[in-house]
């Protein structure tokens, strides 16, 4: 028998109804929400006003690590709340001290620079290399140099440095000096890294795009052209740190070491914050005055971050991780092998996976299908691609009924056959 709570399906119809949502009328239309609304959160599922519970493989865009409502994060947020909330940078504070050491000594990366999300991290690296090229009197190196189908933010920095054209109309123009190399191309790579080259910032797995990893290769190349060039080597880590590929750090398991690490997103298991770890030799180019953020580093979101480390550490997870991603990529390679007129081989590490569907098929039908029928909640990413990014604390039983539930899905779509478009 499931371990699931089993329920009637969710009328279509009841999503066509306008006017429902709290703020609907006056939240800004700038996200294409699904129609329901989330109120509370529980390991692997959320649960919606009606009661409805779904398997959540989007964990808040790969943010919450430990799931949903962790009591341990809840009791380290309290605690904290109950305490000190902020203080300023202005002076030390314990939470932030402690998070910057054991950030320190986990990497390697000696310094660290907190802020509030993962775009701001991308930009703190980026005027790091700026800087540091402008302390050293190397006014020709102001280069940032990023890949073909990266996703480093949506600020003016890290939009310049994101190569998709689609996240850029209508904002032009951007701060220039920004230039893009091929994915996995080191011919490529090595004509575009020279002495004008401040750094070159790379996903280990590009997430937006598809979920498409590095080819370890490629990323030895990488720090063997940066150091010939004296260029910084920054690895965005935001979507992929944090364990979610089996390790804690991405680059431990490329066995590339950068000289910048961005992180974000589950750091605080679902409080806003951002790290941008440095490495002793450009740590010192920013100075009292360069950069800042009000609320980077604030004790609550550190505190969840602490305990969060305290968690993953007790339940052994990069172990965990690997061995359910095996599972879960098996699972998806049965769906490529039974459609393979639907789905391309699955790639990716970890929980970091990601199902190219094949058109005319499209990733959003079989997104909308798996939550409306089935109660499961996926995520459709760069062009065509149906991503998983669930709790890294997911379970074996969990896994095999995210199957099943995604294996009723896509024999429906396959038996209805692909949408045509007008």
């Amino acid at each position: 028998m499931s371990v699931f709570r089993t329920q009637a399906p969710i009328v279509a119809k009841a999503e066509s109804v306008r006017e429902q949502f709290t703020g609907e009328r006056h939240l800004l239309a700038n996200y294409a929400r699904a129609p329901i609304e989330i109120v509370r959160g529980e390991g692997c599922e959320l649960i919606d006003a009606q009661g409805n519970r779904y398997l959540d493989m989007v964990a808040g865009i790969a943010v919450c690590a430990l799931g949903h409502a962790r009591p341990e994060i809840t009791a380290a947020i309290a605690e904290q709340a109950a305490t000190l909330v902020q203080a300023s940078n202005l002076f030390y504070h314990e939470p932030s001290g402690t998070l910057a050491n054991k950030l320190a000594a986990r990497s390697g990366l000696e310094h660290v620079f907190f802020s509030n999300s993962g775009t701001e991290a991308n930009e703190a690296a980026i005027k790091l290399a700026r800087k540091l090229a402008y302390r050293k009197g190397e006014t020709q190196r102001f280069r940032i140099l990023s890949c073909e189908g990266s996703f480093h933010g949506r600020t003016f920095g890290a939009l310049a440095a994101t190569a998709n054209p689609h996240y850029k109309e209508g904002f032009e123009p951007l701060p220039g000096g920004f230039a893009y190399t091929p994915f996995n191309d080191i011919a490529a790579l090595e004509q575009a890294i020279d002495e004008t080259v401040a750094a070159f910032i790379v996903e280990p797995v590009q997430g937006e795009s598809g979920v498409k990893p590095a080819d370890p290769e490629f990323l030895a190349a990488a720090r063997r052209l940066c150091d010939r060039h004296g260029a910084l080597l920054i690895f965005d880590e935001i979507q992929c740190g944090m364990g979610r590929v089996g390790t804690l750090f991405a680059f431990q398991t490329f066995g590339v070491r950068p000289d910048v690490v961005t992180l974000a997103k589950s750091l605080a298991n679902g409080l806003p914050i951002g790290a941008t770890l440095i490495d002793t030799a450009a740590s010192g180019a920013l100075r009292p005055g360069d950069h800042g953020s009000t609320f980077g580093g604030s004790p609550v979101p550190c505190a969840a971050a602490l305990a969060h480390f305290r968690v993953r550490d007790a339940l052994g997870l990069d172990a965990h991780v690997r061995e359910i991603g095996a599972a879960l990529r098996e699972g998806l390679q049965g769906l490529h092998e039974r459609y393979p007129a639907m789905f391309a081989p699955p790639r990716g590490l970890g929980l970091m996976l990601g199902l190219p569907v094949r058109e005319p098929y499209e990733a959003k039908a079989i997104v909308d299908r798996a939550r409306v029928a089935h109660h499961l909640l996926l995520n459709a990413a760069g062009d065509n691609t149906l991503r998983f990014v669930p709790p890294l604390v997911i379970s074996n039983a969990e896994i095999a009924e995210v199957l099943a539930r995604l294996a009723r899905t896509v024999a429906e779509v396959a038996a209805e056959g692909p949408e045509r478009k007008p």
